[in-house]
């Protein structure tokens, strides 16, 4: 049984989208594309711990439209994460069948994740890919979330969280503040929500 991990840059009010760059994804009319680079200008020993955990090698799973943006990039950026162009990148997708980026694999449906969470092999991370995201949330497919939030609000763009996901509870295994605020956090899942009356063994 193969884990599958989140792993997002996210604002305070639950956005993921385009952080990297302006033309990363201007959809719905999204004008805030970039919005973690101010957070990255000043050497921080902290970032690079993070950043370390966060471009570890392993299978990648993506959305369509995640993919399209990092196609073009990531081949001729190999310097930037180790390993990127050799690890297996599962992209689910209706329309999309072919890739020149190596090691691509094309999947259907949310049924041949679960066979593929089902299969061996190591940890499978999430980037971006919003929709499916929240698909994976909803199929209780999610076993850990690995959280870059950054300390802004946008009020608009696609977001992690949506109404209808499953309700989860995780566990905080780590967490790491940056000098410019950026809150890293490591969950993991540990079963159904419990609730109760505060106050109530008093």
């Amino acid at each position: 049984m193969r884990k599958i991990i989140v792993q997002e840059f996210i604002t305070l009010d639950g956005v993921i989208q385009a952080p990297g760059g302006p033309e990363e994804d201007q959809s719905d009319d999204f004008k805030y594309g970039g919005w973690i680079a101010p957070y990255f200008t000043d050497a921080d020993d902290v970032v690079d711990r993070i950043m370390q955990k966060w471009m570890q090698s392993t299978d990648i799973l993506l959305g369509k439209n995640t993919f399209k943006i990092w196609e073009p990039f990531w081949p001729k950026h190999a310097e930037m994460w180790t390993g990127i162009n050799d690890v297996t990148k599962y992209v689910m997708s209706n329309s999309l069948d072919h890739s020149d980026w190596k090691n691509s694999i094309f999947i259907k449906n949310i049924d041949a994740v679960k066979k593929l969470k089902a299969s061996e092999g190591g940890d499978i991370k999430v980037h971006g890919s919003a929709n499916m995201a929240q698909t994976l949330f909803k199929h209780d497919l999610v076993d850990e979330l690995c959280l870059m939030t950054f300390p802004i609000v946008l009020g608009t763009g696609k977001r992690l969280f949506a109404e209808g996901l499953m309700p989860r509870a995780f566990e905080l295994m780590e967490s790491l503040v940056t000098s410019s605020g950026v809150v890293f956090t490591y969950y993991k899942r540990v079963g159904d929500v419990q609730t109760g009356t505060v106050g109530a063994n008093d």
